[in-house]
């Protein structure tokens, strides 16, 4: 079934919005933590919240950088913003499957992705922020071009490259998603739950 036409203002709107709400949780809720409370892990098999920002940190590093590109040669191009935003078949399932909850969807990431160690120093926090404001800026400059045009390649299959609009909103959904996953981390661990979280 197709999905249903966005102006891609609204599109963009969205996605600077649940990144200003990301950034929000980020300042509040995780750079006040402590080491211990960033290391403590539910399970020797399960993530600490560090871990999670680790994981991010380490995807942002390769998107982000090759996102900035893309855009900078659309913009050398001359490319201008089309009205409506268009979604690629794949981009459009990869970003369903990072929607699902985790509970009927679960990923094992791949070693290259998985966080580094088991004592993040809390320095992960401002490496998140910093990628969650960079994130930010490459939204609004992908507002000045044609986003349906642009094409980005996955991280997991290189030859894959799916349309920059999948790309920014699968970021997004990825992020959302661990940073849920490190806020259930702290609430069972009796650290507080996030008031921008609710």
């Amino acid at each position: 079934m197709p999905a249903a036409v966005r102006a891609t203002s609204d599109f963009f709107d969205q996605l600077t919005n649940d990144l200003l709400v990301l950034r929000v949780v980020a300042q509040q809720r995780f750079r006040p933590l402590s080491a211990e409370e960033l290391n403590r892990r539910p399970s020797p098999s399960r993530w600490s919240a560090g871990q999670c920002l680790e994981h991010l940190n380490i995807v942002g590093g390769y998107y982000l950088p090759s996102i900035a590109a893309r855009i900078a040669k659309a913009q050398a191009r001359g490319s201008k913003p089309a009205a409506v935003v268009k979604h690629g078949y794949v981009g459009r399932r990869f970003v369903a499957a990072m929607r699902a909850p985790v509970s009927a969807k679960a990923y094992t990431t791949p070693q290259r992705y998985a966080p580094t160690g088991t004592r993040l120093p809390r320095t992960v926090t401002e490496v998140f922020s910093r990628q969650l404001d960079e994130l930010l800026r490459l939204v609004l400059l992908a507002r000045q071009v044609n986003a349906n045009a642009v094409r980005v390649p996955n991280a997991l299959f290189p030859l894959l490259q799916l349309r920059l609009t999948d790309q920014l909103e699968f970021l997004v959904a990825h992020i959302q998603r661990h940073i849920a996953q490190a806020e259930a981390v702290l609430v069972g661990h009796g650290v507080g739950a996030s008031a921008s979280a609710a």
